[in-house]
């Protein structure tokens, strides 16, 4: 059983790796920015729940195998990238119908919500520097003498999910209320939804072109 001291202390370092802005906090305003607060904060619940993978994997031992393989961590890292870049391009190619879309206000569907959970799931679990960072961090609040270590692992990891929702839904809130300001001007929104592609293109290629060290 997780103690409460120790499960405190993994939510205060979560907590404080969380709120300052990141890769994560720059997708979802880029997110925000182009398809709006309602996709951007599901794209937050797929991101959660992708993050919240990587904790069972830690727990069954994909973290040691990443942190010890070079091979299977590039992969990792490569496959965020190279989505990111993928979601960039896509927001870079289709900026001009943002207004369209926009006026059009359609109902959203069960098919487009499972997309964009998808989207948030890929770049949550592929994200190679909280995998590295549960790997090296998460086990070292887990009492061995008190057994049930992956059970542990499984109650510390559901503060990463949880505290990042809260952080990053308030980034979505906060970068959807802009967004309205610039739906006022097709121009205006054409530029933004470029912008915040952009944004996740050099994400996916910052990514791509860190070292080992992250």
């Amino acid at each position: 059983m997780v103690s409460p001291s120790h499960f405190a202390a993994f939510a205060a370092l979560v907590f404080l790796m969380v709120v300052v802005p990141g890769p994560s906090v720059l997708f979802t305003v880029s997110r925000a920015l182009t398809v709006g607060r309602r996709d951007a904060l599901i794209t937050v619940l797929g991101n959660a729940a992708g993050v919240y993978t990587q904790v069972v994997a830690v727990a069954f031992g994909l973290g040691a195998i990443v942190q010890t393989s070079a091979t299977v961590f590039t992969v990792i890292k490569l496959a965020g990238a190279a989505y990111l870049v993928y979601l960039g391009v896509q927001a870079v190619r289709h900026r001009r119908k943002l207004s369209e879309a926009l006026a059009a206000a359609a109902p959203a569907t069960r098919g487009r919500t499972l997309t964009v959970l998808r989207d948030g799931f890929v770049v949550g679990f592929a994200n190679p520097k909280s995998i590295v960072f549960l790997a090296a961090v998460l086990p070292q609040f887990v009492d061995h003498a008190a057994g049930g270590v992956v059970a542990q692992i499984l109650v510390l990891g559901i503060a990463l999910p949880v505290i990042a929702v809260v952080s990053d839904s308030a980034w979505a809130l906060v970068a959807g209320t802009a967004r309205a300001w610039f739906a006022r001007s097709p121009k205006r929104l054409e530029l933004v939804g470029g912008t915040g592609g952009l944004v996740m293109i050099g994400l996916g290629a910052g990514l791509a072109l860190n070292g080992r060290k992250d």
